[in-house]
């Protein structure tokens, strides 16, 4: 590469130089239907057109393509209005035997090409993308076989000489390999964990157990990060079958748990779940088992295609509208040469892989599991599903205590700042995986107010049972700094002989590290390994892009915005004036405007006057003289001192005068409560699982040396940073924060506010240089497989 081709390579891409005109985009979901899919479709609809694209629809899937007719219909920009909430699929999606034959093949090309379309975005599982790269390498063949029949002429065939071919995938099990998560896995989850906190309420009542049996035929991603999220005793995947005796040992296991006082077992089964021998264990011979060996009296729940229903969750939505925008750039921007690819997510990045090889692999993972090779299975799904089943291990199952080595090591847990749902299981997570490394584990109740007072308490097993589904923190959280407290948090930290402390919490938490890091010089005792993990639902923390306690307060908000959307369903135009939190930090308005489809969202770090008020009032006004009836705007509690909610409801309500009328809502704290999400238990039982590791292996550095810890890498903050999870020293940290703001100087999200603009037909620039060329697939995928994206 020359020197100028390198430079000119660094030079952002536009999307204004990307245009469309003259090409024809054909959208069609196939196969199982998946929450979030109409998100997909909306995106690659409006996209499609926002670059002077036509965009049709494909009803019926391959069906639909094969049939022709009215099944293949232009689609406009009002086609896709207030989709976003909506589950399955609006188009439609079959199962089609014919498109498996060269004839229903050549049928759907001669449907396509009378169209003028050759760019065909796919949204199904591996099956339904695999048919869609056959079509693709048989284009050519089937035109000059249709011109041979005289169905079309021969200039066709030289104008259409090649079809692209772009496929998302939308499956609920997360089956895919190449991808951290698939469109509709993360709202299943949720359908998953509100039976699963449900039944665990009648379970208590009345010591029962319950065998809860999820989808996965073949993947057993489902019930793994069900067990996860749940804390299940037990768990059946088809990746990773139990060892020949299992039967006496998870007999054992229930048996102990009610020993120690535990009123209910969980155990979780995926529904393709086999022995080593590849015979299937049924959730009904589990019962069965439980019930002659134990005389437990015990229920069998099968949630079937409740996993598939009701709304996509903000994860979904965000997803697929990320990926539905890049399928369309990745269509326009293809070329004879460029092979079919998939969109995926690594961490919190879309990227295009070869659709061929992520196949090839997908199917790599069922022929390792046929000739019995199970952990060639797990790696083949990638090292998080591998990381993911090594987590549950050490958190469900606790060795004998003759069988742990002791550290004689003494670590505190503390939670800082304001409550943020997932800062339970974070907790959870970090006692049992430090008791599992033969630590001490002592919690410090009411933040660094109870440090300072004493109160502290050693935690055991069992003490943490039950606490992944609980919101808000058990242990007690406050504000406090730890400042005014340094001498007597000393004291504490000696007496009790604390050799590491963990953090959970936010900008306070993040806060309190630099004071206790400063404060070393002085008091020895806090020369020790010191770790923050990231809780607060402002995400707000330098040194991550995400944080526990965010992805719920993001469904709240998207959640109340359906709602209240809703609520005018048959009444006049309304715009709908909606605060939420943050402080300054607009993650939770930006991200909660893409995933309810909002028409503008106000936050500080973009800086807005008048006139883009007027601007966006006006943008509404014309709206809403076409069939469209509701228009939402977010605003970030602290975007502007003088343009408050009150301003902007006002300001809209006067403007909107004989078009639309306005109403306000401040959602304030309910978007700190309730239970945390799938997305929020895992996340923070995983990172805070990798936070104690890192604590036991500085421990192990310095045992027997009595050695100090007075280094910046030995306190510091665990984050995911684009694909890596990373611990960045606070000193480092400190160089690249907004101390008066109480935000990072750089934010990721930021680059994905132009997509919301976008979606609701403002013009806007929008930077592409991420997007582009084929990424290799590896193995190696994002810090977490199903997180995160966007959240």
């Amino acid at each position: 590469m020359t020197d100028e081709e390198d430079s000119s390579s660094s030079i952002p891409k536009f999307l204004e130089n990307i245009s469309g005109e003259g090409k024809s985009i054909g959208v069609l979901t196939s196969g199982g239907d998946a929450q979030g899919m109409n998100a997909a479709v909306r995106a690659v609809v409006r996209m499609g057109i926002y670059v002077k694209a036509k965009v049709y629809f494909i009803k019926e899937g391959y069906q639909g393509m094969v049939d022709g007719g009215a099944n293949i219909i232009e689609a406009k920009w009002e086609s896709v209005s207030n989709i976003l909430q909506v589950g399955g699929t609006i188009i439609g999606s079959a199962r089609c035997q014919a498109f498996r034959s060269r004839e229903g093949r050549l049928k759907a090309a001669r449907n396509l090409v009378r169209l003028c379309i050759t760019n065909l975005c796919v949204i199904g599982g591996d099956g339904s993308l695999t048919g869609a790269n056959l079509f693709r390498e048989e284009w050519n063949g089937l035109l000059e076989e249709l011109a041979q029949n005289g169905e079309i002429d021969k200039d066709a065939v030289q104008k259409h000489s090649y079809l692209n071919v772009v496929g998302m995938v939308g499956s609920i099990d997360n089956d895919f390999c190449g991808t951290d998560m698939t469109i509709g896995t993360d709202s299943a989850l949720h359908r998953i964990i509100e039976v699963v906190d449900a039944i665990m309420t009648t379970a208590q009542s009345h010591q029962r157990t319950f065998v809860l049996e999820v989808m996965g035929r073949h993947c057993g991603y489902l019930a793994l990060v069900t067990a996860l999220a749940c804390g299940a005793d037990w768990l059946f995947l088809p990746e990773s079958p139990p060892e020949d005796g299992w039967e006496e040992n998870m007999c054992l296991k229930l048996t102990e748990n009610r020993v120690r006082k535990k009123r209910l077992n969980v155990i979780i089964v995926s529904e393709g779940a086999i022995d080593t021998q590849n015979r299937p264990i049924t959730s009904h011979k589990i019962k069965e088992l439980v019930v002659k060996n134990l005389g437990f009296d015990t229920r069998v729940t099968i949630l079937g295609h409740v996993q598939r229903g009701g709304t996509p969750s903000a994860f979904d939505r965000i997803l697929a509208s990320r990926m539905g925008v890049e399928a369309t750039l990745a269509l326009l921007e293809a070329t004879p040469e460029t092979p079919a690819s998939v969109v995926s997510l690594r961490g919190n990045q879309a990227v295009r892989l070869p659709l061929v090889e992520c196949v090839q692999t997908t199917q790599d993972v069922q022929k390792a599991m046929d000739e019995g090779r199970f952990n060639d299975a797990v790696k083949l799904r990638g090292r998080n599903f591998e990381g993911n089943l090594k987590v549950y291990k050490r958190l469900a199952i606790k060795l004998p205590d003759n069988q742990i080595s002791k550290s004689n090591c003494n670590v505190a847990i503390i939670n800082v700042g304001a409550p943020a749902a997932g800062m339970n299981a974070a907790v959870r997570s970090a006692v049992r995986v430090g008791i599992a490394d033969g630590h001490r584990m002592f919690a410090v109740f009411d933040g660094f107010d109870g440090f300072a007072k004493g109160q502290i308490k050693e935690m055991d097993w069992i003490d943490v049972g039950g606490w992944t589904g609980q919101g808000g923190s058990i242990l007690g959280t406050k504000r406090t700094l730890p400042g005014k407290y340094l001498e007597k948090i000393a004291e504490k930290m000696h007496s009790y002989n604390i050799n590491a402390l963990l953090i959970i919490g936010g900008f306070e938490a993040y806060l309190g590290l630099l004071e206790l890091a400063a404060a070393r010089q002085k008091h020895e005792a806090f020369c020790v390994p010191m770790v923050m993990v990231p809780a607060t639902v402002s995400n707000n923390v330098p040194g991550s892009d995400f944080s526990i306690g965010a992805d719920t307060a993001l469904n709240t908000i998207t959640d109340t915005c359906d709602r209240i959307k809703q609520s005018a369903s048959g009444t006049k135009r309304r715009v709908f004036i909606i605060e939420t939190m943050g402080g300054y930090c607009g993650y939770l308005s930006s991200m909660g405007g893409l995933a309810a489809g909002a028409d503008a969202a106000y936050i500080f770090e973009e800086s807005f006057d008048i006139r883009d008020l007027q601007s966006n009032v006006e943008h509404l006004r014309n709206k809403m003289k076409t069939s469209i009836q509701r228009g939402l705007v977010l605003r970030n509690e602290s975007c502007n001192v003088n343009f408050t909610t009150d301003f902007i409801y006002q300001l809209y309500s006067e403007e909107g005068k004989g078009v639309f009328d306005c109403r306000k809502n401040v959602l304030g704290h309910m978007q700190q409560g309730g239970a945390p999400s799938p997305f929020d238990r895992n996340f923070g039982t995983k990172i805070s699982a990798r936070a104690m590791e890192w604590i036991t292996d500085k421990l192990k550095q310095s045992q027997g040396t009595g050695k100090k810890f007075v280094n910046d890498d030995s306190i510091c903050v665990l984050g995911i940073n684009k694909r890596e999870l990373m611990f960045q020293p606070v000193a480092e940290l400190k160089k690249v924060t907004d101390f008066e703001h109480r935000i990072p100087q750089e934010q990721w999200w930021l680059k994905l506010r132009p997509l919301m603009k976008i979606l609701a037909k403002y013009k806007t620039s929008y930077d592409v240089s991420d997007a582009g060329k084929l990424e290799p697939l590896r193995s190696q995928q994002g810090p977490f497989q199903g997180e995160p994206a966007n959240i």
